[in-house]
């Protein structure tokens, strides 16, 4: 009888990873991740960089789900389903700490200063690595909680005040950051309510009026709203799927149809979704991937395809890059994408299961009770021991 609730279950759950992007803030390379691969390429070498991992359990063995570089670009992060937080040193590409998780990692921030690392668990949890403690045998200590709601996105304000955690439950959370993180995070500065489904991105807006910056926020609601994290008010709204010209505006969006995590753009002709978005300010420069893990029925392991929008943040009109005008050109395509020419019709059937994906993983499901005891002596987030 397990077995066929087994074989059910699975059947209802689309298992990939969306790909994701990340750039060096002095663009010195480009980091990509496609399951539990993570690929990156030098662009001051214009070649492929060596990761090394000579730690216990060497590299990821399960979809990463969260990758950034540190403000100072001093710093790389993953983390993800294999539940472990790798700590890599850019300049080497040595993997210089690995963190054990609890839980599956669903976030990750690193701090301004590059001395805390703070990731996000699914069971809403988060924990806090101290970098200036000796980096061997490392162990997070708890920060701060949703209490039972999967943490979406972890981001520290521009000048290092506080850290925003977004949830499934249609929250922000501003919680000061402490001196002495250690001991917790106690004081939170404001809640930003007004999402009606999941809070999926958050990104700062740099303001002169504003020291610490106006917040963006992406959702599931089909909305990207602006906050001013100091009251936690809404000061706007952008309705996503209206401006897209997805909807007219006295329709209702179809439920979950058009979430901002989901957001599709034609370029040239060509049908691309991105899953993830990388921006240097600096060099007016917008990366994208596109791409998703274990696809069923496809005959490619992982899919990746990255493409560069210039003219960013400049008074010119945006363009799509060809791929020989890309920075790293071919070199850099077939390192990130593993190929430097893609399938273009694969993606299309990857974007319905990002789509799908996305859903199963953010939107509250009511399982029947029979399957409630079913769940929780087979669910992945049991306690390490150690």
């Amino acid at each position: 009888m397990d077995e066929e609730r087994e074989t059910e279950s699975k059947k209802d759950v689309v298992e990939v990873a969306p790909a994701l992007i990340a750039v060096h803030p002095d663009q010195h390379s480009v980091a990509v991740a496609v399951g539990p691969e993570l690929r990156v390429f030098d662009l001051l070498g214009g070649c492929a960089a060596s990761l090394v991992d000579d730690s216990v359990s060497p590299f990821h063995k399960d979809s990463i789900r969260a990758i950034r570089f540190g403000a100072n670009g001093k710093l790389f992060v993953s983390a993800g389903d294999d539940k472990t937080l790798k700590i890599w040193s850019p300049q080497s590409w040595h993997c210089i700490c690995t963190v054990s998780s609890e839980k599956r990692v669903s976030a990750v921030a690193i701090s301004n200063d590059g001395s805390y690392v703070c990731f996000a668990d699914k069971f809403g949890l988060v924990w806090v690595v101290d970098l200036d403690q000796p980096l061997t045998d490392k162990k997070p200590t708890p920060f701060l909680s949703h209490y039972c709601s999967i943490i979406t996105s972890l981001e520290f304000s521009p000048d290092g005040r506080f850290i925003l955690s977004a949830d499934r439950d249609f929250k922000i959370r501003v919680t000061n950051f402490p001196k002495n993180p250690l001991n917790g995070a106690h004081q939170i500065q404001s809640f930003c309510l007004g999402h009606t489904e999941f809070v999926s991105c958050l990104a700062f807006v740099p303001a002169q009026e504003c020291p610490q910056s106006f917040l963006l926020s992406g959702s599931g609601d089909s909305t990207v709203r602006l906050w001013d994290i100091s009251s936690g008010a809404l000061l706007d709204t952008c309705e996503v799927a209206i401006k897209a010209g997805l909807l007219e505006s006295s329709d209702k969006a179809e439920e979950h149809g058009h979430a901002v995590t989901d957001l599709c753009t034609t370029l040239d002709g060509e049908a691309f979704v991105p899953t993830c978005l990388g921006n240097i300010p600096s060099t007016g420069k917008l990366w994208m991937v596109t791409g998703v893990s274990s696809l069923p029925g496809c005959n490619y392991p992982s899919l990746a395809r990255v493409r560069v929008i210039s003219g960013i943040d400049v008074e010119q009109e945006p363009i799509v890059l060809g791929d020989d005008k890309i920075p790293g050109g071919e070199k850099l395509l077939e390192t990130l994408q593993g190929t430097a020419s893609v399938d273009d019709n694969a993606f299309l059937a990857a974007a319905e299961a990002v789509k799908t994906a996305m859903c199963n993983l953010l939107i509250k499901k009511q399982y029947p009770a029979e399957n409630r005891e079913y769940r929780k002596k087979t669910r992945n987030d049991k306690k390490l021991k150690g």
